[in-house]
């Protein structure tokens, strides 16, 4: 069943940030010519998709619908603009390519709609069409350490779009093995459900961003490099090297007029150093789990859902006492259900360093000196 899906994975065998408190820069990987009017409005439009892109898990899987329309306008201006004609012509269409997003139509079969295994790896498409033997693979990574899994298709080009293609072989690469092990697939007993079509409807001058999609109606959305941001949710999703992507994010950012500043909205907890203490109640305090409402009068409040309808909610201040960072006071704590709430008693005092934030991630260093990372899905 997992092979089946792999194989599916791209074939039928199957907002730019606005922080107003600070300025900052980081590298979003696009290589194209700023000097050119034409690729400033590009460039302009595919960080709109990345940043569409950033904070949507399970490659579109766990989307909300605003994030999904997000990403889909983002996709369909980028559609419109065209970028490179003839994408299948062009050496840019070479190489691997990682799958960031991909929509998950009705026509999909139920073994593609079910089987979720593969959303824990990272998953990439290779494209070689100017060699001896033409061929789009499909790779499902499992990690540096492990190997991965390779479904290859022969390939042709039928036209500047369109790659035709037909599944012949599979085979796993295990780092701890000298050879490769075969994935007993019967392709020649599928029969057209082994072949299809795969259309590139959007290449990037810069060669970095693909869209693309397949004969089932799906959409993909593929990228080259990926920026420091992706990386880091990448690791948080596999739960590998999380600290290496975080460290490699904070270096990359440079703050251009004044010190970060805390944001208002609600920002989710998507991973932690530490992800328990010696019960729920404490790690609720401590900010452990759930999510993080900060008000820009000080206010800051932590709600974790807990089990049919309740909720732990716990209201305190934020105040900063340094560059970067701040002293937490959380000290009105109950147990709500709908209107009604059962007080808590409980206190809850710590330092927070911020150590990198924008629009959409924040990390900070918090409580026990335990490192945090949040997501924001709600601004005011």
């Amino acid at each position: 069943m997992a092979m089946t899906e792999i194989a599916k994975l791209g074939f039928p065998l199957t907002q730019i940030p606005n922080v107003s408190s600070y300025k900052f820069k980081r590298n979003l990987g696009l290589r194209a010519n700023s000097g050119s009017s034409k690729c400033k409005v590009v460039n302009e439009h595919e960080n709109r998709l990345i940043e569409a892109l950033i904070g949507v898990q399970g490659r579109g899987r766990s989307a909300s619908p605003e994030q999904l329309k997000e990403v889909e306008r983002a996709v369909q201006v980028l559609e419109e603009l065209k970028g490179i004609s003839d994408p299948t012509s062009s050496d840019l269409i070479e190489g691997r390519w990682m799958l960031m997003f991909t929509t998950r139509p009705g026509t999909a079969s139920p073994i593609q709609r079910t089987f979720v295994g593969v959303d824990f790896f990272s998953v990439f498409q290779e494209v070689f069409l100017r060699s001896e033997d033409p061929r789009v693979s499909n790779i499902v990574k499992f990690s540096d350490a492990v190997g991965e899994l390779k479904v290859e298709a022969a390939a042709s080009i039928k036209d500047g779009k369109r790659i035709l293609f037909r599944f012949d072989r599979a085979a796993f690469t295990f780092k701890f093995l000298p050879f490769k092990v075969p994935y007993p697939v019967p392709f020649k007993l599928l029969g057209d459900e082994a072949k299809g079509w795969l259309d590139t409807t959007y290449l990037s001058d810069s060669g970095n961003i693909r869209i693309s999609r397949g004969n089932k109606g799906t959409t993909f959305v593929l990228q080259k490099e990926t920026e420091p941001r992706q990386e880091l949710l990448s690791a948080i999703s596999t739960g590998k090297r999380v600290i290496e992507a975080m460290d490699k994010l904070i270096s990359a950012t440079e703050y251009e007029d004044e010190e970060p500043q805390l944001l208002e909205g609600e920002w989710k907890m998507i991973w932690s150093s530490q992800v328990e203490t010696d019960s729920w109640l404490e790690n609720a305090a401590n900010g452990l789990m759930g999510t993080q409402i900060i008000k820009k009068d000080g206010q800051l409040r932590f709600l974790v859902d807990i089990v049919l309808g309740l909720r732990f909610s716990m209201s305190g201040t934020y105040q900063k006492t340094r560059p970067r960072t701040y002293d937490i006071k959380m000290d009105d704590a109950a147990i709500v259900a709908g209107s009604f709430g059962l007080p808590v008693e409980m206190l809850s005092k710590f330092n927070m360093e911020l150590l990198y934030i924008d629009d959409k991630i924040r990390i900070t260093r918090g409580y026990n000196n335990i490192m945090f990372v949040h997501l924001c899905v709600k601004r005011p």
